[in-house]
């Protein structure tokens, strides 16, 4: 698989804030990410990360604040639209895979290109991603045949099936033991390489947050961004 250096991608966030009724989860918070970039999100349990990762997935509305991808506000479209540019422009990776039960490892990765047809070679770029993250013998399995580890790896080909702008993964190794969670990670990092997408993550381990270029860390609902230079 080459490089996908062609592609510019950005991801804005202006003073976004979320309240769940009185509960303001989060407050403010600003950034902007551009292609090649990865950023872990971090803070203790109730800070609002998987609600921001939500948001920028545009799964969730903002209460305040915009959200801009490659110059859209996803919010300001219809619902239809919505989900196609959800579909051609996000990709997810969460801590329990979400594949499903009844189809192959080829199948499931497939399933994003199925919606909107996006994809005239989908299933040769589905080989590709499965044999880019070492599956090429598994295509056929169930998900039930897999390993924790191999099952993430294929929700990882899936979440990058359509080549997204971003790629949002919510505690991905968090259901992995050590070795194999490091494993997922380097694929990670080797796919966002050659991907050149926004990579954002949400994770509880300080060992692997440590990795990224930047970390957002949540607290109170205010965002502190760092990057490694300041390290």
């Amino acid at each position: 698989m080459k490089e996908n250096n062609n592609k510019t991608h950005q991801l804005k966030i202006s003073n976004l804030s979320k309240d769940f009724g009185k509960l303001q989860v989060l407050r403010n918070v600003s950034f902007s990410f551009s292609s090649g970039t990865s950023v872990a999100i971090t803070g203790p349990s109730g800070s609002g990360k998987s609600t921001l990762l939500h948001i920028i997935g545009t799964l969730e509305k903002p209460s305040n604040g915009q959200v801009e991808i490659n110059g859209t506000d996803p919010f300001e479209l219809s619902e239809p639209e919505l989900a196609r540019y959800r579909n051609a422009v996000i990709g997810f990776v969460f801590q329990d895979h979400h594949l499903l039960p009844q189809y192959s490892v080829l199948e499931n990765v497939l399933i994003p290109t199925l919606a909107f047809k996006q994809q005239p070679d989908a299933t040769q770029l589905a080989q590709e991603l499965l044999n880019q993250v070492g599956l090429s013998d598994r295509m056929s399995h169930r998900p039930a045949e897999l390993s924790g580890g191999e099952r993430q790896r294929v929700a990882i080909a899936r979440a990058l099936i359509n080549k997204p702008s971003i790629l949002l993964c919510d505690e991905p190794t968090g259901n992995l033991d050590a070795t194999t969670a490091a494993t997922v990670a380097d694929l990670l990092f080797e796919l966002h390489h050659i991907e050149r997408n926004i990579l954002i993550v949400v994770t509880h381990n300080l060992e692997l947050a440590g990795r990224f270029e930047n970390r957002l860390k949540l607290a109170d609902g205010v965002g502190i961004l760092e990057s490694a230079s300041s390290d």
